[in-house]
C-alpha cells in the first residue's frame, strides 16, 4: 500500500521465497513453485473464468511506482505509459521510490503472463494490456495529489478501462482535484478500484481515494478467506474483499517476491473487472462493478459490511451469472456527492438577492415548503416594510370610531337613566 503527500511510504508486507528480507532471483525457485503458490486462481473462480475469457482487448491503468516492462510475465502486456513524478523515465517504465518493485508486482497480478508453459506468474486477466504510469510519494513528493488528479485524465485519455490504485492518501477526504478528474474517468467509462489499505502499514482507517463514491473499494482476507488483521482495513466504503495475504509476484528484474496487503488485493480484483469488460462488449462501467458486487459470496454480517463489503469476488460468476443493468453507479454517485458536499465550500453568496425582475407569486403549498421552522412563523423585515405602515393608519382609524361608539353608548345610557 502506497501513501501520498507528506506521509512516509507504508511499503506492503514484501519477503524472499526463502530468507526474508533478501530478494531471490527468478532462477532459484522452480517454475512450478510459483504457479502453484497462486492459490486464488482456483479458490475464486478465476480458472473457470478463463473457459469464456482471459482479458483480451482491455487496457488496465496502473498508477503506481512504475511498471517493469521488461521481466518475462510482462514482456508485450505494457504496451504504454508515462511519469508525472519527474523522476521516472517517458514511458512510465522506470520503477521510482523507496519501494520501487510495488507497481511491477500489482502489474503482475493482473495480466502477468508467465514465463513459460505452465511457468512464473500469470495474472487474473493475462491477456489484457497494462499502461504503467508513474507517481511520486512519500515526502519528497512534489504535488502528490495533483499528480494523481493528472495520471486518472491520462490513463482514461488513452483508453484505460480499468485504473488500479493501490495507494492512499491516508485520510478521509480528497483535494477538489480528483473530484475532476475521478468524474471525468467515470463519466468517461472506466471502472476506478482502489486498495482499502492495511493496518499493518499504519493506515488504520480506510483513506481516499477508497473513500470516494463510485470506486470500488477492495478489502483483504487471508487464505482462509477471513478477513486480515494486519493486511487489511475497514470502513463503510469497502466494496468486496479479495486474498491479501500469501500473494506472489514478480518485481523488477524477474525477481520472485512474496508480499501481503490490500496492494494486492485490489490488481485481482482489477483483473475480474478486465475478464468482464472483455466478456461483455459495450456493457458500461456501472455494470460491470454491479456485476462484481452483485455476484460476490456473502461474507459476515451485516453484508455488505464494513470487514467484507459485498462478499469475497467470484470471477466465474462475475463474467458469466446473469445479472440485471443498473442506470448508476452500485458503489456510489460522485457527481451527486460533490453537489451536497462542495456546496458548503463555496465562496459566501450575498445576503441581499436583487430585485426579480417581474413579481413573483408564491403558492400556499410553496409557502409551506420552504418555511424552515426558524424565521417562516413570523414576518420578515421587508413585509414589515411593505405592510406595517398601512397597518398602523388603520389601526388608528378603528381605535377612533371605537372610542365615538363607546362615548355614544354612555350618553344613551344616562339618557335612560333620567327617564
Amino acid at each position: 500500500m502506497r501513501r501520498l503527500g507528506a506521509f512516509a511510504a507504508a511499503v506492503a508486507v514484501v519477503s524472499a521465497l526463502v530468507i526474508p528480507g533478501v530478494l531471490l532471483p527468478a532462477t532459484a525457485a522452480s517454475a512450478d513453485s510459483i504457479r502453484d503458490r497462486e492459490y486464488w486462481l482456483s479458490d475464486y473462480g478465476i480458472e473457470q473464468a478463463w473457459n469464456t475469457t482471459r482479458g483480451q482487448g482491455v487496457t488496465v491503468a496502473v498508477i503506481d511506482s512504475g511498471v517493469d516492462g521488461s521481466v518475462a510475465e510482462l514482456q508485450g502486456a505494457v504496451v504504454g505509459g508515462a511519469d508525472f513524478s519527474g523522476s521516472g523515465s517517458s514511458n512510465g517504465q522506470t520503477p521510482i521510490g523507496d519501494d520501487s518493485a510495488h507497481g511491477t508486482l500489482v502489474a503482475s497480478l493482473i495480466a502477468g503472463r508467465g514465463a513459460g508453459s505452465g511457468s512464473g506468474v500469470i495474472g487474473v486477466a493475462p491477456e489484457a494490456k497494462i499502461l504503467s504510469i508513474s507517481v511520486g510519494f512519500g515526502a519528497k513528493a512534489n504535488n502528490a495529489d495533483e499528480q494523481i488528479a493528472t495520471a486518472v485524465r491520462w490513463a482514461v485519455d488513452h483508453g484505460a478501462k480499468v485504473i488500479n490504485m493501490s495507494l492512499t492518501r491516508n485520510t478521509l477526504d480528497w483535494p477538489t482535484s480528483w473530484d475532476d478528474a475521478f468524474l471525468y474517468a467515470m463519466k468517461k467509462g472506466a471502472v476506478v478500484i482502489a486498495a482499502a489499505g492495511n493496518r499493518g502499514s499504519g493506515t488504520d482507517e480506510v483513506g481516499a481515494p477508497a473513500t470516494m463514491p463510485g470506486v470500488l473499494t477492495v478489502a483483504g482476507v487471508d487464505q482462509s478467506k477471513n478477513a486480515s488483521f494486519d493486511a487489511s482495513s475497514q470502513g463503510i466504503t469497502i466494496g468486496v474483499a479479495a486474498p491479501s495475504e500469501g500473494l506472489v509476484g514478480v518485481g523488477p528484474g524477474g525477481q520472485y517476491l512474496l508480499w501481503s496487503g490490500t496492494s494486492g488485493a485490489a490488481p485481482l480484483v482489477s483483473g475480474i473487472a478486465a475478464l468482464v469488460f472483455a466478456s461483455h462488449p459495450g456493457i458500461s462501467a456501472d455494470d460491470v462493478i454491479q456485476r462484481i458486487v452483485s455476484t460476490a459470496t456473502p461474507k459476515g454480517s451485516p453484508s455488505p459490511g464494513p470487514i467484507y463489503g459485498h462478499g469475497l469476488v467470484d470471477a466465474d460468476a462475475a463474467v458469466t451469472r446473469s445479472v440485471s443493468s443498473v442506470s448508476t453507479n452500485p458503489v456510489g454517485d460522485l457527481a451527486e456527492w460533490i453537489r451536497l458536499h462542495r456546496r458548503a465550500e463555496a465562496s459566501p453568496q450575498p445576503t441581499s438577492s436583487p430585485e426579480p425582475s417581474a413579481p413573483v407569486t408564491a403558492s400556499p403549498t410553496t409557502a409551506v415548503a420552504n418555511r424552515d421552522g426558524s424565521a417562516g412563523f413570523l414576518p420578515s423585515v421587508e413585509t414589515w416594510r411593505s405592510a406595517g405602515i398601512p397597518l398602523a393608519v388603520y389601526s388608528g382609524l378603528g381605535v377612533s370610531v371605537l372610542v365615538v361608539v363607546i362615548g355614544a353608548v354612555r350618553h344613551f345610557s344616562r339618557l335612560r337613566s333620567r327617564r
